[in-house]
């Protein structure tokens, strides 16, 4: 195989940069894991993206002229064609940084742009459980809900390149509030937070037992209330059961929506399983429309942690850094 097939792609997250070298066929030949430093500000955490893409190239035994390029996977809003983080919450200062033209300099590479949750959902298209197909959606669950949508074997990104914001359909009118401002988002009813704060809730009520047992002094968090649920707390199953309900709710939007071969569920929610996921691919089976959901398959993600940075370093082949910007 020519060295010119292999390609990096970077998971920038809030906490940690993942970094691999990749063949076309998504094996792995290198891989470097190293904290964000996020409040060290936009500067120092391009510096350690660049040190982690030479430190994967090296374990890998490539040189970085061998490669075609880079992929970044970025949380937040995003204008991909442009190299531009519009605005990343959990990076701070990260405000209209053009994080391709940076990091290009940095390491001499091109390099190219995607939001996490589509470079994720395309890396599941192209190396996991939806390998294979055209049309998926992948939802993403954990301290937030975000979505990627591959629309035939391409990332639909929408006319501003912030689709896929699933996390944000709202399904319960009068419900909590959202991080983004409004009432009843999916995000708000049945991410890792929303579990907490409902347990949080129960906990001050004097209900809940061995919730407030296992909590202790310390808050309440989604895994607790699922360790509760598994020892029997009912009021702890209820939680996480309401929890996938609604998101649920969401789901069988999506699939009215888009009538996908696959409906592909990632991130650290899904350790919750049956409890969670249950009444959630219930509650979208029963929803959508039976034509639509004949032969979709719902399944768990199976590339773990290296979904997005999979992703981002498949992208360098298919859209090749450089590409169009109108």
């Amino acid at each position: 195989m020519s060295a010119k097939q292999l390609t990096i792609g970077v998971d920038l997250g809030g906490t940690k940069i993942e970094t691999v070298v990749a063949d076309a066929e998504g094996n792995v030949l290198g891989e470097d894991l190293r904290p964000t430093l996020a409040a060290e500000g936009p500067a120092a955490v391009i510096a350690r993206i660049a040190g982690s893409i030479r430190d994967a190239a090296s374990r890998a035994n490539v040189a970085l002229a061998d490669t075609l390029g880079v992929g970044i996977s970025a949380p937040g809003p995003a204008k991909p064609k442009l190299g531009i983080v519009t605005d990343a919450p959990n990076l701070p200062g990260w405000h209209n940084i053009h994080v391709t033209k940076l990091l290009s300099e940095a390491v001499g590479l091109p390099a190219l742009l995607e939001n996490d949750a589509n470079a994720a959902a395309y890396g599941e298209c192209r190396f996991g459980a939806a390998k294979g197909l055209q049309h998926i959606v992948y939802v993403t669950l954990g301290t937030g809900i975000g979505g990627g949508i591959i629309i035939d074997g391409k990332i639909y990104e929408g006319a501003s390149g912030a689709a896929g914001e699933v996390g944000h359909m709202v399904v319960l009118p009068d419900g909590p509030v959202c991080n983004c401002g409004n009432r009843g988002c999916v995000e708000a009813l049945s991410a890792g937070p929303a579990i907490a704060r409902d347990a949080a809730a129960l906990i001050a009520g004097g209900k809940a037992p061995k919730l407030a047992e296992l909590a202790g002094e310390a808050p309440p968090t989604a895994k607790l209330v699922h360790e509760a649920a598994l020892q029997g707390d009912e009021e702890a199953r209820e939680i996480i059961h309401r929890a996938g309900y609604y998101l649920g709710l969401g789901l069988t939007g999506l699939l009215n929506i888009f009538d996908p071969q696959a409906l592909i569920l990632g991130g650290g929610l899904t350790n919750l399983g049956e409890l969670y996921l249950g009444p959630a691919i219930e509650t979208a089976r029963k929803g959508a429309f039976p034509q639509i959901v004949a032969d979709v398959l719902i399944t768990t993600a199976n590339l773990g942690n290296r979904a997005g940075a999979l992703g981002a370093a498949a992208l360098v082949i298919s859209r090749p850094p450089g590409y169009p910007t109108d």
